[in-house]
């Protein structure tokens, strides 16, 4: 059964048949967004809108802020964890911290986070010794984290209020509560299986070790904790009024979240925002996408326009850096070797 699956995973592949799938997908969805956006947002007064974001508390916004800077720092340790794992021990957390949150505050904007993500990551490990298998491997490892972060969220949230999921997707809540069932026993069925002995994926140099059960425990409370910061920051901004509760928001959230993902929109533009609309009904639309846009500037923007600058700085130091070590040893070899001729003019004064 097995390898009958690889088989057929194999020629999906060959014809790039899995490929064309995913285009497909993404458009439809990014479509989709941009049919519900505009029937939902066709009457919006933008003074309105404006008048909402200014009359936003700026204690909120301030508080929303340190919850997206606890997520993003929480975020970091994606990376670190994905390093031990594949036994790369010798690079310091502060190089981890770095390549996690330049990689992921830029994929989340582009767009296309494994690739642009992937790339970032491995401007920065290659100078410490890190092969783009090696990178790979960590990529695979901190994606893992994310999702089994996202399967612990929602399976926990729909579970416990399934009526959240039925806003987004519409099924009835007893399907929803019975998927978010479903997830999380194979959640507990992934952590019992690697807990019983180690296991690998991949062949060859591409295999790669999976944590064990201990470990994977590590990696879920980490995704949770990305995930609740997140989530808390999106909940503080939205309105007071009508009341919903922090677990609604926070599955209606990683719903919008992973929509966006899934399109492969830059942010998750139109699709996170069509999916949040469409879940939280119940606000004001102005009042709701006020909160929306003060969350894209708190969690997209500033994070974004911060890795740019860092990166450049990193690029200006490791260029002048690797200038200044060419220019001593030029003139190293300068000091130490003297030419041929001259050793000749001293040999024949000799005689």
């Amino acid at each position: 059964m097995l390898a009958s699956i690889r088989r057929t995973v194999a020629v999906l592949r060959e014809r790039q048949i899995l490929h064309k799938l995913g285009i497909v997908i993404s458009i439809t969805i990014i479509a989709t967004a941009c049919y519900i956006l505009f029937h939902m947002l066709r009457d919006l007064k933008v003074a309105d809108l404006m008048e909402a974001i200014r009359e936003t508390d700026r204690k909120a916004i301030v508080l929303a802020g340190l919850c997206v800077a606890a997520g993003y720092f929480t975020l970091t340790f994606y990376d670190l964890f994905a390093l031990r794992s594949i036994g790369k021990a010798d690079v310091p957390y502060r190089i981890a911290a770095l390549a996690g949150f330049t990689s992921y505050s830029i994929g989340h904007n582009v767009g296309a986070s494994v690739f642009t993500g992937g790339a970032v990551r491995y401007r920065i490990y290659s100078a410490w010794g890190l092969t783009a298998v090696d990178v790979a491997k960590v990529c695979f490892i901190a994606g893992l984290t994310f999702w089994l972060g996202n399967a612990a969220v929602l399976g926990l949230g729909v579970t416990y209020h399934p009526e959240a999921a039925s806003a987004v997707d519409k099924l009835p809540p007893w399907l929803n509560r019975g998927i978010a069932i479903l997830v999380l026993i194979i959640l507990v069925g992934y952590v019992v299986h690697v807990w019983r002995r180690p296991r690998q994926v991949g062949r060859g140099t591409w295999t790669v070790r999976l944590p064990d059960g201990p470990l994977t425990l590590l990696q879920i409370a980490i995704g949770i904790i990305d995930l609740g910061f997140c989530a808390l920051a999106m909940f503080i901004l939205i309105p007071e009024e009508p009341h919903v509760g922090f677990v609604v928001v926070a599955v209606i959230f990683v719903s919008a979240t992973l929509l966006g993902f899934a399109s492969h929109s830059p942010g998750g533009l139109g699709v996170f925002d069509a999916a949040m609309l469409v879940g939280l009904w119940q606000f004001d639309k102005e009042d709701l996408l006020a909160g929306m846009l003060l969350f894209r500037v708190l969690y997209y923007l500033t994070p974004f326009v911060l890795s740019v600058t860092l990166l450049t700085l990193r690029e200006v130091i490791v260029g002048a850096r690797n200038k200044r070590l060419r220019e001593a040893l030029a003139k190293l070899d300068e000091s130490t070797a003297q030419p041929p001729t001259i050793l000749r003019d001293q040999g024949d004064g000799g005689i």
